[in-house]
């Protein structure tokens, strides 16, 4: 209805009082100054709107406060406050909240809602504006499970006992207890198992079976690094480029609010249920009391038990209490975050980069069409080169097979590396118009590239097949190798991506990096060096025992091969090395007890001067037969 006055006779109404704010607890002089308002004023409705019955009343009278004379000494009401007035995204008719501001305002940062009014009091803390990754980041997590705590606990415990000796299978052992937290986490947040979370979370764990398997330490080092990306990505979920890069170390963004979080349970817990943790220590005391007494008679009663006893028994002494006590902090901090981003991670996928402004097609195909076309030309050569032209090769350059092999190789590997770039910026750039013609030319254009670039690897990994022949296996250029190999899988990936979609080409990629340093651990590289130049040394080449004898002791079931001395003189540093390393079990790989029990039924017996004598080539001097030894001296690889 309308404001205006009524039409009717007589005076028009006075305006209404101001209604006074909605609050729980007003001051007295506001008490006051509304309790003589009402005593000496009309009441007003409670609608703005007038009514009927408003129309046909009289007007008020005024009070004796109106009328009395402006000289009079009595002190005035005080006036009473405005009311609040709703932020700048309130809906009509919107009215603030009667609880607190400072609880209204952290109940909607809780449920990620945005603040609708201002308050009108100055006492109160300003409101902190989200920050740049706040859309990114979910509510808090529900309070800690006692499950939780337990696996929490459990990891913290077993990574102070196992992890101090070395890395074995005891890596496996620490990580099932954080994976039980992260899982417990997960379900009480209400989230649910997805086949690429599975995916992440078996090849985490499978590449973390290659520090028990293998002993040697580069592929180790290569497994835990890529165990602990998939295990991020298992905890995160992250699909796009972004959200799989950031994904895989996002879970050191959970650090610090892991603590928090597993504190503040911690605390709540406690509170509530101080009987049921007195109980669980006073069990848990008794039942180390119990093996520790039954576990020392029995120790004494028999050799055999007690020699058992000592391997299981991780051995814990005052002098190790420091890297004991990190390893257990070390433990519990990297279990409370995975079970926090396992609660409420922090959706990467969020992140985007602006688009490239599409280039025209004329400008952005033109380039990668001459590109084309050089590759084309260079990998016709590489074809003679590849079906036997190696003698025209000879004839014009004057390069063997090794230094043709070796001049190219590192030129091949960059030249595929920057293919990869320029195919990552054409597809920022490429006309992206409604009509198919523009698909239909990035195809025609990129397919070609990748398909040559493939012929590219295929050349380089030729090449270090040649080279390996000539010059013998290392690990260098069985790592070299195994990377170019798998950027060769990238292509194929980019290739069936242009075919079915690029949607899964980010995971895909992450995937197929975590099944290579699988595989690359799996078989061994150490055994394959050492296996090859044994090979080589069976068909009268010669053999470079200074390298062989520095690999580990996953090369011992080759080097066995050797006849004497060569292969005391190769085994004779991993001999010494196993019998002055005194590892539990836990720490010890397969490949290190396979090497031990080898060496301790053909132990290597001959001197180190006897071994001096044979060089790098692994042959006495007369002892030749007339082959060419081949030994090359410049040798960057």
């Amino acid at each position: 209805m309308s404001d205006r006055p009524s039409t009717e006779s007589g005076p028009p109404e006075p305006p209404e009082p101001p209604e006074p704010p909605e609050s729980s607890e007003p001051s007295e002089p506001s008490k006051a100054s509304t309790t003589s308002h009402a005593s000496n004023a009309s009441a007003a409705p409670a609608d703005s709107s007038p009514t009927r019955e408003s129309q046909s009343s009289p007007p008020p009278q005024p009070s004796a406060e109106q009328t009395a004379p402006a000289t009079e000494t009595a002190a005035p009401a005080a006036p009473l406050p405005p009311d609040p007035q709703p932020g700048p995204h309130a809906t009509p008719g919107d009215r603030p909240p009667a609880t607190p501001a400072y609880l209204h305002a952290q109940r909607q940062r809780a449920h990620g809602e945005q603040q609708t009014w201002q308050p009108g009091r100055p006492w109160q803390p300003p409101i902190s504006r989200p920050g740049a990754t706040a859309k990114l980041r979910p509510a808090a997590p529900p309070l800690i499970r006692p499950a939780v705590l337990w696996a929490a606990l459990a990891t913290a415990v077993l990574s102070a006992l196992l992890l101090g000796d070395g890395l074995g299978v005891n890596l496996l052992i620490v990580a099932v207890p954080a994976a039980l937290a992260a899982a417990f986490a997960a379900r009480a947040a209400g989230r649910r198992l997805r086949p690429w979370t599975a995916t992440w979370a078996v090849g985490g764990l499978a590449l973390l079976a290659v520090p028990a398997l293998r002993d040697a330490g580069w592929p180790t080092f290569l497994a835990v690094v890529s165990a602990f990306a998939l295990g991020s990505l298992a905890l995160h979920g992250s699909r796009s480029w972004l959200g799989v890069l950031m994904g895989s170390v996002g879970t050191l963004d959970s650090v610090v609010p892991g603590i928090r979080w597993g504190w503040r349970g911690l605390r709540e817990r406690a509170d509530g249920s101080r009987g049921r943790w007195g109980t669980a220590v006073r069990t848990t005391a008794v039942a180390l009391g119990l093996l520790v007494v039954f576990g020392t008679l029995f120790a004494g009663a028999d050799a055999n038990f007690a020699d058992l006893l000592g391997r299981l028994t991780p051995d814990v002494t005052i002098v190790d209490g420091p890297l004991r006590t990190f390893l257990f902090l070390v433990g519990l901090v990297g279990a409370l975050a995975a079970a926090r981003t396992a609660a409420a991670p922090v959706r990467w996928d969020g992140l985007t980069v602006k688009a490239g402004k599409p280039r025209g097609r004329t400008e952005w195909a033109l380039p990668l069409i001459v590109l084309d076309l050089l590759f084309a030309a260079f990998i016709t050569l590489q074809l003679v080169v590849l079906l036997g032209g190696y003698d025209k090769v000879h004839e014009e350059t004057g390069l063997n097979h090794a230094d043709y092999a070796r001049q190219g190789f590192w030129q091949l590997l960059w030249a595929t590396l920057l293919t990869l770039l320029v195919i990552a910026l054409a597809l920022r750039w490429a006309p992206r118009g409604a009509q198919r013609r523009d698909r239909t030319l990035v195809r025609a254009v990129l397919g070609p590239l990748c398909v040559l670039t493939l012929v590219v690897v295929a050349s380089a990994l030729r090449r270090m097949d040649l080279y390996v022949a000539e010059y013998g296996l290392t690990r260098l250029r069985i790592s070299v190798a195994a990377m170019e190999l798998w950027l060769g899988v990238v292509i194929v990936l980019i290739l069936a991506a242009g075919v079915f979609g690029a949607r899964f080409l980010p995971r895909a990629i992450a995937v197929s990096a975590g099944a290579a340093v699988l595989a690359f651990g799996l078989i061994s590289p150490d055994a394959v060096v050492a296996e090859q130049n044994v090979h080589r040394f069976e068909d009268r080449r010669p053999i470079d025992l200074d390298y062989l004898k520095d690999l580990s002791a996953d090369a011992v079931p080759a080097l066995d091969k050797l006849p004497e001395p060569q292969r005391s003189c190769a085994l004779r540093v991993i001999q010494g090395e196993l019998r002055n390393t005194d590892s539990p079990w836990y720490a010890t790989s397969w490949g290190e007890a396979r090497a031990e029990e080898i060496l301790r039924k053909r132990p290597a017996t001959t001197e180190r001067r006897s071994c001096y004598a044979l060089g790098t080539d692994g042959v006495r001097e007369g002892e030749r037969d007339g082959y060419e030894q081949g030994h090359d001296d410049y040798d960057p690889y």
